[in-house]
């Protein structure tokens, strides 16, 4: 039931209900990641290690059109190509952590090849009931007269080929529409995210907007090529994302989107496609995919770049935000939202506030109402010049907007 609630109301329905806040907490994951089982350059057991060892609690390895399934051998000079970078070669690296045992080799010279694990085989190795979880995960990578379509599928049981369509719309809402046949097929929830909308400046709001099959986007990839910030006569994709939820509470009386952050990993060797620059922070009763895909579809997730947040409530008309110390950091919060009595504005900042706390009340005006927080300090592994530590919070009070 509560998939279909915002997280104020969400929320609302589990304290009534006579829960315990304890009862649920926060799960660090990344959604967005690739290994060498498509255009990554690293194994995924080694990917694994490293997210684990950065205290993520969960991790989507989401190569493109495939999944970590079936036997799969590659030259060990094609693996060392990859690398990007000078420093201890790849094979060395991965048999110095693992052991002779566990890393397949055969072949010599030039035809040395090396086996890549299955998830099936990594799984054991890496999870722990409630503390690191790794889940089945496809980027669906197609295109439409050059404008690139990709999405994520997270928790999938076989792999979506890409479905193609007449248009840019089309082929999103083919793809959308494969992976809820196979939800409802195999009762698996899977949960699809559109990814890097500016890549190749091929999505526009409306186009995102206007394909209500799709209800997550990434509002910050840690790829540096994504045009993230946009440039002189096109947004942002945070703008992006305020654009195409303003038109979907407007114009098509829709739900709106929710936002997610990513690394969108390929390069572990040095490199500018690194992972440790965005992720999602999951407010779910257990580490299980079911609890996870449930949370976030009602909502009660945000985005992060670096910003922890201690809670994040929506109760009573007030969207409230209290922030993890991290230093001598210091905080600024932007309320943000459109205005019913000027929707032309959309993405407009209501108010801005400084401190480990804010709170925004609602003047009963506002279509939506989210928030960016972003810290004084610089991002640990930017992704483009200049970059801050920031978080995002969903969208919140729009229920009265689209019923």
């Amino acid at each position: 039931m509560m998939k279909s609630f915002p997280i104020g109301l969400a929320l609302f329905l589990v304290f009534a209900a006579g829960l315990q806040a304890d009862e649920s907490r926060w799960f660090k994951g990344n959604t967005h990641t690739h290994s060498l089982w498509s255009d990554g350059n690293d194994f995924p057991d080694m990917i694994a290690d490293w997210y684990k060892q950065q205290g993520y609690d969960f991790l989507v390895l989401s190569d493109h059109n495939t999944l970590s399934t079936g036997e799969r051998w590659m030259k060990v000079a094609d693996v060392e190509k990859r690398k990007r970078a000078l420093g201890v070669p790849v094979l060395r690296k991965y048999v110095a952590r693992f052991g002779e045992e566990w890393v397949e080799t055969r072949g010599e010279g030039e035809l040395r090849e090396v086996r890549l694990k299955t998830l099936a085989e990594i799984r054991p190795k890496f999870e722990e009931p409630g503390k690191f979880l790794m889940i089945e995960g496809e980027e669906i990578t197609d295109s439409y007269k050059g404008a690139q379509i990709h999405m994520n599928a997270i928790n999938v049981s076989k792999a979506i080929a890409p479905q193609h369509g007449d248009s840019i719309q089309a082929t999103m809402r083919n793809n959308l529409r494969a992976v809820m046949a196979q939800e409802a097929e195999t009762g698996r929830p899977i949960l699809p995210h559109l990814n890097h909308p500016n890549f190749q400046w091929s999505l526009t709001a409306v186009d995102i907007a206007e394909v209500l099959e799709e209800r997550f986007v990434e509002i910050y990839n840690g790829h540096p090529g994504i045009n993230h910030l946009g440039d002189a006569t096109r947004p942002g994709d945070e703008m992006i994302f305020d654009i195409a939820n303003t038109l979907r509470l407007t114009r098509l009386k829709s739900e709106p989107l929710y936002c997610v952050a990513t690394d969108d990993s390929h390069t572990y060797h040095g490199g500018d496609v690194s992972p440790g620059r965005g992720w999602v922070m999951v407010r779910a009763a257990s580490l299980k995919a079911d609890d996870l895909i449930a949370a976030m579809r009602a909502g009660d997730f945000y985005a992060s770049s670096g910003v922890t947040l201690k809670d994040l409530r929506f109760d009573e008309g007030e969207l409230t935000i209290e922030i993890a110390p991290d230093g001598d950091a210091t905080y600024e919060t932007r309320f943000i939202g459109t205005l019913a009595s000027e929707p032309e504005n959309f993405g407009k900042v209501l108010s801005t506030q400084s401190g480990l706390s804010a709170t925004y009340a609602l003047s009963g005006d506002e279509l939506y109402v989210r928030a960016t927080i972003t810290s004084s300090l610089g991002h640990g592994n930017p992704s483009y010049a200049g970059q801050k530590r920031q978080a995002w919070t969903q969208p919140v009070a729009w229920k009265k907007a689209a019923p």
